[in-house]
């Protein structure tokens, strides 16, 4: 006892202060130490024996309010130009288990990683995202919270944990090593990198959330909890931030960009080539304002989007921006139903942006002038998208929206404000109303818009959702995405959800029941039936180890407007089409299994059940498949093939409708963080049938306005080919060197890779030098 009590009053108290998350000791004072250290993944200099230590993580997913597997420790200071955090992540079974590549940025979705959310406005909305990987290779971008709250799906009255934002990319620094007790990581973010309050001393949020792959688990160090209409609100504080010195805030980008264009000519293959220098000038013009120019900037794309089905399609299909002037604070400019949409914008000339906060407003403001190529006039089309939005209380908000685009001297102006109040922690209801004004060669018209979620549960064990949303036929949003008018949809969901005891087999067991009739606009305020929508059930599993499991059961209608088969006949005499009525118990099902993220990883989903033919206004029976497998051999090796497949046949007679197979490729090696190599190949293969009457079996005729919507009435094929080469040098976000060859070829028989016919192909070199003055 003697020996005892020697040893425990020689032994000297950790002199860091220690903030237990479990404990709810969640107001964090890091210290302010006037040094530099050197960013190397070893955690041994002075000042991090001074730093506050963050440590008592908990589980959050799949299942809020366990203590944390593993053990998790963060390390927090500040300097006058930088914040520093040091990440000691515990691994107990071993660095065996630990998931780990050399990634190309904001790729690392499959390995272990911490995420670092800092709320430098402190008012719950949104946070900036700086996720590390054990070898420090970085992902970043914008958490939001409530964004897609209104959107529908099995995330409404289900865990609400905002939504995130990986296309903007921040200047910081990071290193990591594995260790045999787990990794350590060094992060260093600079203040110039960041948007924060014009106060001091300043108070930040702060959420630190570990994600562990080997068991699918995700943990935080505030005790996060499904409970809660807010993720971000649940968050701790870094309190007493003092003299924080950005400096001068001024990025230079230039840019050169060479494009060798290669396509079929008359006599021979043409190749054109097409030179182009541009700039981006960003300043910050007070610690939460920044202000963005680019003159003649290139929009080039280093890789195809993945191919959609488009057989049976009756909307326009959505592609997200990955443009680099439009991503930053793009964010900011969300709205409910996408009434703000960059890629609208094609070609700009030139373009300008203000993003930031000013005080407790939000204000988000784009100019562009685009090409006269997407012009109906000769002119030059000019966008203004402006996007307000007042804070309310703890997580409360009002937000107004202004869109117009003047092409000559037609225009489309939109207009509208939103309203979202979380009330009683667990709940939140939203509006929004928006009236559009358009003129152009159809003539002056006008449309309204609104949306109304009239409550929003999120409960550990129960959720729901009821929303309804109309939108007029004569509404326009030509700065927007809005892809269907003329309807109004009721969404009405039930979530419950179980949860295993610790180790069991099944650790979550949800299922969403979800009712979703639509009508016609006009027939809804009449009082009329609806047209479309039903019943559908979908359950989702977590199981032990990762692995998931989503089995979902449907029940619509389909009835066919009239109108939307003009110019359809039965004959070459003329005979008009006769539109059948409806469809009624479109019964269907799916079935997904996703094993976890390990080395080589398989994701599959299957459906099967009645649809209907909308060109042809037929019953049918559609079969969807996708396969995805994933296999990383090595840290700086990737490989990943899709397939998509769809067919549909006549439930008439089972002749078949359409088939679509697209096979996609993707072979990614990493020098190492700065230079990678990519292959990208994707097969197109889609063939729909002559149309024929739904009654008889004749074969349809059409006008020339009805096949400009649904194609040639004797069908049509597609069998094209694209790859895609890329050398990318990216040493940090802005400096960049790309080198690239992509080449379209089309053949007659689908995957028969003979007599292929190219279409065009092209070289570039992109060059761009990030300047901080």
């Amino acid at each position: 006892m003697l020996i005892l009590a020697l040893l425990l009053q020689g032994a000297s108290p950790d002199p860091r202060p220690i903030y237990r998350g479990g404990a709810r000791e969640l107001d964090v004072a890091p210290p302010r130490i006037d040094a530099a250290v050197r960013i190397d993944g070893v955690l041994d200099e002075a000042p991090w024996s001074r730093a506050a230590l963050l440590t008592g993580f908990s589980q959050y997913r799949p299942i809020d309010g366990r203590p944390a597997e593993d053990s998790t420790e963060v390390l927090v200071w500040y300097g006058p130009d930088a914040i520093y955090f040091g990440i000691r992540a515990f691994e107990q079974h071993g660095a065996a288990v630990i998931r780990a590549t050399l990634a190309n940025r904001d790729n690392i979705d499959a390995d272990d990683r911490v995420q670092l959310l800092l709320d430098t406005y402190a008012d719950h909305r949104r946070a900036l995202l700086f996720a590390v990987n054990p070898l420090g290779v970085q992902e970043d971008g914008v958490l939001s919270d409530g964004v897609e709250a209104s959107a529908g799906g099995p995330q409404a009255g289900g865990r609400f944990d905002a939504t995130i934002d990986l296309n903007p990319d921040f200047v910081f620094e990071s290193r990591g090593r594995v260790t045999p007790t787990g990794y350590d990581v060094e992060v260093r973010i600079p203040f110039k990198s960041l948007r924060y309050q014009s106060a001091d001393p300043q108070t930040w949020g702060i959420q630190i959330d570990r994600v562990t792959q080997h068991s699918g688990y995700e943990d935080t160090w505030t005790p996060a909890v499904r409970a809660s209409a807010s993720f971000l609100i649940q968050s701790g504080r870094l309190t007493g931030l003092t003299e924080l010195h950005r400096g001068l805030v001024m990025d230079l980008t230039p840019e050169f960009t060479t494009k060798v264009n290669g396509a079929p000519g008359a006599t021979a293959y043409d190749y054109t080539t097409e030179p182009d220098v541009g700039a981006t000038l960003r300043w910050g013009v007070t610690e939460n304002l920044s202000l963005t120019a680019a003159a003649n900037p290139d929009f080039s794309q280093v890789e195809a989007d993945v191919g959609q089905v488009t057989a049976n399609a009756r909307f326009p299909l959505f592609f997200p921006e990955k443009r680099p002037f439009f991503l930053e604070g793009l964010e900011q400019y969300d709205t409910p139903n996408r009434l703000i949409y960059t890629r609208r914008v094609v070609q700009p000339l030139g373009g300008v942006k203000l993003t930031g906060k000013l005080g407790g407003t939000n204000v988000a403001y784009l100019a562009a002038v685009d090409d006269r190529d997407q012009s109906f006039t000769g002119s030059n089309p000019i966008y203004n998208l402006l996007r307000v939005r007042r804070d309310l209380g703890a997580s409360s908000t009002a937000g107004l929206v202004y869109t117009d685009r003047v092409d000559g001297s037609d225009y489309n102006r939109v207009a509208g404000a939103d309203l979202r109040a979380v009330w009683r922690k667990l709940w939140f209801s939203q509006a929004q109303v928006v009236g559009s004004w358009t003129q152009d060669t159809a003539g002056a018209r006008a449309g309204t818009l609104w949306d109304l979620t009239f409550y929003d549960r999120t409960g550990r064990a129960y959720g729901n959702h009821g929303e309804i949303v109309g939108v007029s036929p004569n509404f326009v949003a030509g700065s927007g995405f809005v892809p269907r008018t003329d309807f109004v949809q009721a969404r009405l969901f039930n979530r419950f959800t179980w949860y295993g005891r610790p180790g069991a087999l099944v650790e979550q067991l949800s299922t969403f029941i979800l009712v979703s009739p639509l009508w016609h606009y006009d027939d809804f305020l009449h009082l009329r039936s609806t047209i479309e929508g039903g019943l559908g059930n979908t359950w989702t599993a977590s199981l032990r180890g990762g692995w998931g499991v989503t089995v979902n059961f449907s029940d619509n209608q389909q009835r066919f407007d009239r109108a939307a088969y003009a110019g359809y006949a039965t004959d070459s005499a003329g005979t008009p089409f006769v539109t059948p009525h409806g469809l009624y118990n479109l019964l269907g099902g799916n079935a997904g299994l996703n094993t976890p993220n390990r080395p080589l990883t398989f994701a599959v989903n299957a459906g099967f059940g009645a649809a209907p033919i909308f060109a042809e206004a037929a019953a049918g029976r559609e079969l969807d498949a996708q396969a995805t497998v994933t296999w990383r051999p090595t840290q700086s090796v990737r490989i990943e093939a899709l397939w998509t497949h769809q067919r549909i046949t006549r439930s008439r007679d089972r002749s078949r409708f359409s088939t679509t197979d697209i096979p996609r490729v993707k072979l990614e090696y990493q020098l190492n963080r700065a230079i990678f190599f990519r292959y990208v190949g994707q097969y197109f293969a889609q063939r729909r049938y002559a149309l024929v009457d739904p009654r008889s079996g004749q074969p349809l005729v059409l006008d020339s306005a009805a096949q400009q919507r649904v194609g040639p009435a004797a069908g049509s094929v597609v069998n094209s080919f694209r790859s895609d080469f890329l050398f990318s040098y990216r040493p940090t976000p802005g400096t960049v060197l790309f080198l690239g060859y992509g080449t379209s070829l089309v053949e007659q028989d689908a995957f028969r890779f003979q007599n292929l016919r190219r279409t065009g192909d092209g070289f570039f070199i992109k060059g761009s030098y990030l300047f901080r003055l």
